[in-house]
């Protein structure tokens, strides 16, 4: 099946535009008689998914045995009925009206009754996609999805692409893994993609962490498709349908040229406020991983964000008990920390950023600091910063660029780097 679809760097889809596209994407899904799931996000990720959900059904529904749809929450809290239909821009009480015959439901990622086994990775396999000094690490692996999809003929990932600190690009196979998966595969390609780190990983299209998800992701039992968004602000820029890998790879071809903003030099301070769909640092998290490439040495990193409280619900617990720590205070520790789920120690450096660790002394390359509701004894215990977000004027870095200043108001998406030719070793793929 040969893509659909269209993209611009210049202007956004017309309404008609994107009609015709899910249009013509529906007609080569050939759904009739068939049972369809279509895979969408959460609220944590910015898309026009109540217009895109709407045509789809549209689309499909009135051709199909059957068209539901399953939130990829990752380990994300579970949504409720209420928090399903802001996601879906429905009234509440209308999604019977909105999308009828339509069932939605949340990934279950804790519950092992709501997983099936697909696949399997041996040792030998995972090992071929570490480097060699880090071929320690592997394991063998089962590959576990939501058990759903063996009830429906067709499986159809609807969703943004972005830059993304794990994989390279967001979107795609990641609405499989660790959108609807369960924790084994999830924790070790985190893990993966925390021993290459963010600033060698976030913007490349061509991962290792990509190619060990593709590879997962053709192990599922289900026909699959995807329909892929490109999003910068609130316009939809791109939109693109096939074949799991190659419509994610058009997206991510057009995320490339419209997410990325390359700097002239480092800051020495940044103010990185999380927009409001970021409602625990599990996620607000993203304010670092965007901007750390355009944090000078010794610089600080602010992520603004007085309405978080929580670090992460499903993983606080823990996280509270390991603290946020650079890469190599876990490498050299292995033993003492090798029994915690590798995802949430790979979260842990993914905030801390780059630094050293001499068995002894840890020296971060940067200062993060938590300016949130999350209360300063709190932060000092997981080793991070703290300021009073009612301290913070945005007025003190906003149009101070020329000082070493820098804000970011609606940091998460959009990608900082330096650029290529002033680029440190360190954060050249």
């Amino acid at each position: 099946m040969s893509t659909i679809g269209n993209g611009y760097t210049d202007k956004a889809l017309s309404e008609n535009e994107i009609r015709q596209i899910v249009a013509q994407a529906a007609s080569a899904l050939a759904p009739a008689g068939k049972k369809v799931l279509a895979i969408i996000p959460d609220a944590t990720r910015t898309c026009p998914l109540p217009l895109v959900a709407r045509l789809l059904h549209e689309n499909i529904a009135p051709k199909a045995a059957k068209l539901d749809f399953l939130i990829a929450l990752g380990t994300h809290p579970a949504m409720s009925e209420q928090a399903i239909d802001r996601l879906l821009g429905i009234e509440p009480g209308r999604r019977a009206d909105v999308l009828p015959g339509s069932e939605v439901f949340n990934h279950e990622w804790k519950n092992p009754q709501a997983l099936t086994t697909i696949g399997r990775f041996e040792a030998d396999q995972v090992a071929e996609y570490l480097a060699p000094d880090c071929r320690r690490f592997a394991r063998d692996i089962d590959v576990t999805i939501n058990a759903r999809i063996r009830d429906y003929d067709q499986l159809l990932i609807v969703g943004p692409v972005f830059p993304h600190e794990v994989v390279g690009f967001s979107g795609g196979a990641k609405y499989f893994f660790p959108g609807i998966c369960g924790e084994e595969l999830l924790n070790f390609f985190h893990w993966l993609g925390a021993l290459i780190t963010i600033p060698k990983m976030i913007g490349v299209k061509d991962t290792p962490v990509r190619r060990m998800l593709h590879d997962a992701a053709r192990m599922a039992p289900v026909e699959s498709h995807a329909l892929c968004m490109v999003v910068k602000g609130h316009d939809l820029h791109g939109l693109y349908f096939g074949g799991v890998q190659d419509a994610w790879s058009a997206a991510a071809n057009l995320s490339d040229q419209l997410h990325i903003i390359y700097c002239d030099r480092p800051y020495e301070s940044i103010l990185s406020r999380a927009p409001e769909m970021y409602d625990e640092l599990w996620v607000g998290a993203k304010c670092m991983y965007k901007m750390e490439c355009v944090v000078a040495d010794g610089g600080e990193l602010i992520i603004y964000a007085p309405h978080i409280r929580e670090i992460a619900v499903a993983h606080g617990k823990v996280i509270e008990a390991v603290g946020y720590h650079c890469l190599p205070y876990f490498v050299r520790q292995w033993d003492r920390f090798q029994k915690h789920p590798w995802g949430v120690l790979a979260h842990s450096t993914h905030v801390r950023g780059i630094g050293t660790f001499d068995g002894r002394i840890e020296t971060p390359r940067v200062n993060v600091t938590l300016a949130t509701g999350i209360p300063p004894e709190l932060c000092e215990r997981i080793n991070l910063g703290y300021r009073d977000p009612a301290t913070i004027d945005i007025a003190d870095w906003q149009g101070k660029e020329a000082e070493g200043r820098l804000y970011m108001p609606k940091a998460g998406e959009m990608l900082y780097r330096l650029r290529p030719d002033i680029a440190p070793a360190w954060q050249r793929p």
